[in-house]
């Protein structure tokens, strides 16, 4: 037990070492494949060889056999690059990144759960990279007939002494790289400086200075709990600052009695001078003096007691910050550990459609919070796949723009302040069509025609952005259901950042996303509206200001404001959240407290009754019940203990420009409610020839509530299609009598049938398939390779 217990850790410790190695692999595949300079190719070939030959050696310290048998199949391709046995190719290149691929499937997965395929795979190239090893030997002998044996062989010893010798050297990094992972998952690396006044130690009479390792290894769980903890002490530090306040409070009081008690002490002693005899009144004027001195005395303390709290604030302060300072340094990642992804993927799906892209990265040295790129990963992922599926052409299209045959991608990582950081996406491919974009939009009753055409083009674009809108007339594995960006934004929007688009038809395209550097905690405005407290971002607002009432002017039936220059939109806040306000709290009735937000180049002012503070913010998430509430992202505690709202900077943006009309919205969603019993209705024609896939398909449709009829084939499909209605047709391609483009020809020729939805599930997954799919009328194209129960159920909700 303690043997498996073990071996498990040693995984783990494994899969962490494979990830940082397998990028460094891949990205040296990808910077050797775009250099041609022989001596720029053998540093890289140096690096690409050593990963291999390491990662060979962990996984034989693991027992994975099948990982450790690859990698040495590539590490002997590696060796013969470095002797220039053989040359570098277009299709070696493939089989070496497909080779990567296949290593980070089996690692990623338990024994139990590799797949047939993965090992149909794995054999497949050892014996791919076996035959090109082959081919290397073969070169070496020849190459090795014209010069003499004894140099031959002594040229020989010198490689294998060098291999032995870096051998020797990657076990013992491998041993203290064991050592130091062992129990670990998940781990992040810390640097450490080290101590330059330690007293030597003394072995065996030799003096030596211990060598301390300037980083450790520490779980992630670990780090994140230590930045939380530290993140909480915030709120300590407003406590303290508000029991300053409050002191500060109790003191101004005193002050304020003080004066009242001088202008009324002439006259008791006056009063006291009168009064000569004991009595009551007398015993009265007594009491007021011991008061006098009582609250004098008290004040004094106070005032003392109010400066060592200040006093002890600001340490406690000072402490709070540096610690959660370098907590936030420990945590932060440069943008390299993602960059590293994303390459391959690049070059994979282009080829995939027979285009040409370069992928240019910019910014890797950028460092930010890592929990912010981790959830950035699919958002980035997503975009790269949308631009090249949408956005470059292939290098027939672009020669007739004259353009290069090869597009670019260039992604650019900057820090704009420090707190922010921006994110740039651009390509040189064709552009967004809007007219598209805006077709797309109306079917989908989002906009009417007359908004579409009032609608100005900067605003269009961002349409890409709603649910439902996409311009590719098939949906495949990488584009066509519309949700792709609307997720990209929908993440942006959570890590309290603004994505922007720009296009220019026939010249490419530009995203632009700001991002916090960090999570949890921010600087704020505290704002007053309608008797409620809300927190604003300082990093969105440009300014607060009071303006007099009169210049408000009204211009296409809207509130503005001019501001150096430019009018801006004026909204009262306590409209767009609907609250109700009774009065204006400005202390002035004849000036408005604004609050300038902006995001890019969009400027909006909002009327609010007062501003409060600016102070240091720490969010709070509001639940998994309130994940989306209109105008909020998220909550905070002030150092009272009132828990008060943070807006949500995107959502108030949009508030003045938003493309639907309330009347046009209210109507959508009435339809859209009166359909829903009518969706579970829809009745569904499943194609296929196989049994088996026939059955399953059918199963998964009826289980989510349509009424489902199946055909063996095309032909038998197109008969039944003749005599019955059916909302949507899902096909195979490959059948009998009748295939799948055939039989969808056939409906798209027929006038009754032709504005019948399809969707074709097929084993076909080639670009020349898909592209046939979408010429002979499918309205979406799955392969059964990447076949997966939610994806078909989405696909036919959309089309249905």
């Amino acid at each position: 037990m303690k043997e498996e217990e073990l071996l498990k850790k040693l995984r783990e410790a494994f899969n962490s070492e494979a990830r940082e190695r397998l990028i460094s692999l891949s990205s040296g595949l990808f910077e050797l494949e775009k250099t041609s300079e022989p001596d720029k190719q053998k540093p890289i070939l140096e690096v690409v060889f050593r990963e291999a030959h390491s990662l060979k050696g962990a996984a034989r310290a693991v027992n994975l056999t099948d990982i450790e048998t690859l990698c040495q199949s590539v590490e002997s391709v590696f060796s013969a690059l470095k002797r220039e046995e053989i040359p570098l190719s277009s299709e070696l290149f493939d089989t070496l990144h497909f080779s990567v691929g296949i290593i980070e499937n089996i690692s990623a997965s338990s024994i139990e759960d590799q797949s047939i395929q993965n090992k149909e795979n794995l054999s497949t190239l050892i014996k791919q990279l076996e035959d090109l090893k082959q081919e290397a030997v073969k070169n070496e002998v020849e190459k090795k007939e014209d010069v003499p044996l004894q140099a031959g062989i002594e040229k020989r010893e010198q490689e294998v002494h060098e291999i032995e010798r870096g051998n020797a050297e990657e076990k013992g990094r491998d041993r203290r790289r064991r050592s130091e992972d062992r129990g670990q998952k998940g781990v992040h690396e810390i640097k450490l400086s080290k101590p330059t006044n330690e007293a030597p130690m003394e072995t065996h009479g030799v003096r030596s200075r211990p060598v301390i390792s300037e980083t450790v290894r520490i779980s992630t769980s670990k780090l994140d709990s230590l930045l939380l903890k530290a993140e909480e002490l915030i709120s300590l530090k407003l406590v303290s600052n508000q029991h300053v306040h409050n002191l500060k409070d109790v003191t101004n009081s005193l002050g304020h009695w003080k004066k009242r008690w001088s202008g009324v002490e002439p006259e008791v002693r006056v009063l006291r001078k009168q009064v000569q005899s004991p009595s009551a009144l007398v015993k009265s004027l007594e009491f007021l003096d011991w008061s006098r001195d009582y609250i004098q005395s008290l004040e004094r303390e106070i005032r003392t007691l109010s400066k060592t709290s200040e006093q002890d604030h600001r340490a406690l302060a000072g402490m709070i910050d540096d610690l959660l300072d370098d907590m936030k340094k420990a945590t932060m990642l440069p943008f390299s550990t993602l960059f590293g992804l994303f390459p391959r993927m690049v070059r994979d799906i282009s080829r995939d459609q027979s285009k040409e892209v370069d992928l240019v990265l910019n910014g890797e040295e950028i460092e930010i919070d890592r929990r912010v790129l981790e959830e950035m990963k699919d958002p980035l992922i997503h975009l790269l796949r949308n631009i090249i599926d949408h956005g470059i052409e292939t290098p027939g299209k672009r020669a007739e723009f004259q353009k290069p045959p090869k597009g670019t991608i260039n992604l650019t990582v900057s820090q704009t302040e420090g707190n922010k950081i921006e994110i740039l996406i651009s390509d040189d491919g064709k552009g967004i069509d809007l007219t598209k974009v805006k077709e797309k939009a109306i079917k989908q009753g989002i906009l009417s025609e007359k908004e579409a055409e009032d609608m100005k083009d900067r605003e269009a674009a961002y349409l890409i952005f709603r649910s439902g809108v996409s311009t590719s007339p098939i949906i495949t594995q990488i584009s066509g259901r519309g949700i792709g960006l609307a997720i990209v934004q929908e993440k942006v929007e959570e890590l309290g950042g603004l994505i922007s688009v720009e296009s220019e038809p026939g010249k490419g395209s530009c995203f632009r996303m700001q991002l916090p550097v960090t999570l949890a905690t921010f600087r704020g405005v505290l704002v007053q509206v309608a008797d409620a407290l809300f927190i604003m971002p300082c990093s969105h607002v440009e300014c607060v200001l009071k303006i007099e009432e009169d210049k408000v002017k009204t211009v296409e039936n809207r509130a503005t404001i001019p501001l150096n220059g430019q009018v801006l939109p004026l909204l009262e806040l306590s409209d767009v959240l609907k609250l109700t306000n009774k009065k204006r709290q400005n202390a002035d009735k004849e000036y408005i407290t604004v609050v300038v937000l902006g995001a890019g180049k969009k400027r909006i002012a909002f009327s609010v009754d007062k501003i409060m503070d600016e102070q240091e913010v720490l969010v709070k998430n509001l639940g998994k019940q309130l994940s989306r509430v209109s105008y909020l992202a998220g909550a905070t505690v002030l150092g009272t203990g009132k828990v008060v709202p943070i807006l949500n900077v995107n959502d108030l943006l949009k508030s003045p420009t938003e493309a639907i009309s309330i009347a046009h919205r209210a109507k959508v969603t009435e339809d859209k409610e009166d359909s829903v019993d009518a969706s579970l209705k829809k009745s569904i024609l499943v194609v296929e020839d196989s049994i088996t896939s026939r059955m399953l398909i059918k199963n998964i449709l009826e289980s989510d509530g349509y009424l489902v009829k199946t055909a063996v084939d095309g032909l038998d499909a197109y008969t039944t299609l003749k005599t019955e209605e059916f909302d949507l047709v899902v096909s195979d391609i490959e059948m009998p009598r009748m295939n799948g483009f055939e039989l969808t020809s056939k409906i798209r020729s027929d006038t009754k049938l032709s504005e019948i939805p399809l969707v074709l599930v097929t084993s076909l997954d080639s670009r020349e398939d898909r592209e046939r799919g979408v010429d002979v009328g499918a309205n979406a194209y799955i392969a059964k390779g990447s076949f997966d129960q939610s994806n078909l159920l989405e696909v036919v909700q959309r089309l249905i």
